[in-house]
């Protein structure tokens, strides 16, 4: 059932400046017209964490943080900040009484204010004297590295330079709960990165509790102390970035978080507890049982860049490349090569036609080479093959290169 609008009759917000709350979220739904967009999300965050809320276009993460920041009204569920209810049945605390900060992708930045003027707009409900809000914004704005910049107008700033601002914007009232809304998609890849670790750095510092949404899962991982994956507006796994990536809950999840490739087969026993023996056309292989497979079912192998090792054939022991063989090995022929600055990342196209990408070697092997490929059961998923179907959301996503160091702050 939609709420529908009432005046708020909650006691004005007292939290304090600096405070921090759990957020709580329990079975929120929305819907637009007939297509469901959130359904029945549910999840919490301690007060200090920083959550970062991963999925593709259209998984409803948009629609989330907006409901959480009061631009959307639920139909369903409710939202509790610490001990206050920011949204639950007739209750719908607007904004700007949720003791909250929002940085959108675009800056939202008042291009008639100075930088100053800016991040002081986030002072008003304040009150702060003169001498107190300038000397809140000058820090602020320090700490963001933009102290020589604060007479600036937006326009004669950067579009890195526009979301320190905004950064700045969001932290000088020291809010309990900070919203980023894809704020690093705008800008080029090695600012990305940069203004990332500022980020993690500024806010964890301010000790907020943090909501972050983004479709990049190497930003996700960096970032944040608790991923979440959403899929077409349900929370399908919410756990640490480490086990998000070794123990992805289901075909989507690993899909989406990055894969070298995919194999059909048929399962042929189980070798070890939590292990399961995989005929495919390309060879046979041990993988990670992901569920419960009989004898001859059919299966789906989800394989990690990481998982895979590059060697030409035959293995050559005083080969840096060469890796002790693990417990299967296939062979191929390299498809592609592409430099990446640290090394190779090669296509493998393997005796079934099927295709490894992003095999990362030091050196290159040259396209048509003939090679082998060991592969690390602990990176390879096997799903039955009745789970393993792609839902179609996130297949357009860009697969994260194992290879890059994921390095959590």
């Amino acid at each position: 059932m939609t709420a529908t609008t009432t005046p708020a009759t909650s006691a004005p917000a007292t939290t304090a400046p600096g405070t921090t709350d759990a957020l709580v979220v329990e079975r929120l739904s929305k819907s637009f017209g007939a297509t469901r967009v959130l359904d029945e999300v549910s999840f919490s965050v301690e007060p200090g964490r920083f959550l970062v809320l991963l999925g593709p276009s259209g998984s409803g993460k948009t629609t989330l943080l907006r409901c959480l920041a009061g631009i959307e009204r639920a139909d369903g569920g409710g939202i509790r900040l610490g001990e206050r209810t920011l949204a639950e049945g007739r209750t719908h605390l607007p904004p700007d009484r949720r003791e909250l900060a929002m940085v959108f992708q675009d800056y939202a930045l008042w291009p008639h204010m100075t930088a100053a003027e800016n991040v002081a707009y986030a002072l008003r409900r304040r009150r702060p004297t003169k001498e107190q809000s300038a000397a809140q914004v000058a820090a602020c704005l320090d700490r963001v590295g933009l102290g020589a910049h604060a007479e600036r107008y937006p326009h004669q700033l950067s579009g890195g330079q526009q979301q320190r601002v905004a950064l700045a914007r969001a932290l000088v009232a020291r809010p309990g709960l900070l919203l980023f809304d894809e704020p690093l998609s705008n800008l080029d890849a090695d600012l990305r990165e940069r203004l990332r670790v500022e980020i993690a750095a500024l806010t964890r510092e301010s000790g907020a509790t943090v909501v972050y949404i983004t479709h990049d899962q190497a930003e996700a991982f960096a970032l944040a102390d608790t991923v979440g994956v959403l899929e077409q507006g349900r929370l399908v796994q919410l756990a640490g970035p480490e086990e998000v990536y070794q123990r992805p809950a289901s075909p989507f999840v690993a899909r989406f978080t990055g894969l070298a490739g995919e194999l059909t087969g048929r399962a042929t026993g189980a070798p070890h507890v939590g292990r399961v023996m995989c005929a495919t056309p390309a060879g046979s292989l041990v993988a990670t049982a992901m569920g419960a497979h009989d004898d001859d079912a059919a299966v789906q192998v989800l394989i990690r860049p990481a998982a895979v090792t590059l060697a030409e054939e035959p293995g050559d022991p005083a080969d840096g490349r060469t890796a002790p063989l693990a417990s299967q090995s296939l062979t191929g022929t390299v498809a592609d090569t592409a430099y990446r600055g640290r090394g190779y990342d090669h296509v493998v196209e393997l005796a079934d036609g099927s295709r490894l990408t992003g095999v990362f070697d030091r050196r290159a092997c040259p396209r048509g080479a003939r090679v082998r490929v060991t592969l690390d059961p602990d990176g390879c998923f096997a799903y039955p093959a009745s789970s393993a179907r792609p839902t179609g959301a996130g297949q357009d996503a860009a697969p994260l290169s194992d290879r890059t160091p994921v390095e959590v702050p």
